[in-house]
């Protein structure tokens, strides 16, 4: 009987703090919950101010500023710039970009076929990385950009996404944007850019560190060619009304 007792003892004061327990992990969980979903918010809010404020910086420029001291970039807004580069630009990265919201499936289902962490992106999922995110391949970066890009085409405007990708792209080592880049590789503002140019500067966005606007290798002169022409093709069959006056 004693033994009976002493096992009965120990399960009783065993029960109370299972039960003291429960309330607390309850409160652990709706805290952390609560914390999860106001920074979701916080993130969303920053987003959609992006369709308003101009970035001032971004995670990989001031990664290049911090290894190589100094980058060259000042904002411009789209109606300072060339109406033949803005079309240069979509014709050679992204020439369904009136047609799509933000995410090109044929393009990333070709790309996953191929099996590659890179292609497919659209100028929509390229501001994002470059906004909001960083370089460098990864399937967690592609899975936040996948995410976050269709939002971005929700409180963004097409004009919008455009002037922003052309004031963040990267043209050259240290430089950042077309009115830097306008600048550095001819000596002119991003309104003169002239046909040849603005196509060239398109044609060395996918390479800017391997490839030069102002001494083009005869890849960069024939890849210039094609986008002039693709940059008249969109214009002519309605894919540049989304982001042109």
């Amino acid at each position: 009987m004693v033994l009976k007792r002493t096992k009965t003892s120990t399960r009783s004061t065993k029960t109370p703090k299972l039960h003291a327990r429960q309330p607390f992990l309850r409160r652990l969980r709706r805290t952390l919950l609560r914390y999860v979903f106001l920074g979701l918010v916080l993130a969303l809010g920053v987003i959609a101010l992006g369709a308003l404020i101009n970035p001032p910086t971004t995670p990989y420029i001031q990664h290049e500023k911090a290894r190589l001291g100094t980058v060259d970039r000042d904002w411009v807004p789209i109606e300072e710039i060339a109406p033949i580069m803005v079309r240069a630009a979509v014709a050679a990265e992204d020439a369904n970009f009136c047609l799509h919201w933000g995410l090109d499936t044929t393009a990333i289902r070709s790309a996953l076929e191929d099996g590659a962490l890179r292609g497919g992106s659209t100028i929509s999922q390229q501001v994002v990385k470059n906004v909001f995110l960083w370089h460098g391949r990864s399937y967690a970066r592609k899975a936040l950009e996948a995410l976050i890009t269709p939002f971005v085409e929700l409180t963004w405007s097409k004009r919008r996404i455009v002037e922003v990708y052309l004031n963040v792209a990267e043209f050259d080592e240290g430089i950042f944007g077309v009115e830097a880049a306008a600048r550095h590789y001819f000596g002119v503002g991003p309104e003169e850019l002239s046909r040849t140019q603005a196509a060239r500067l398109a044609a060395i966005l996918p390479d800017p560190k391997g490839r030069s606007a102002s001494r083009p290798s005869e890849f960069v002169q024939t890849r210039a060619r094609a986008i002039l022409s693709g940059a008249d093709t969109i214009r002519a069959d309605g894919r540049a009304a989304c982001f042109e006056d």
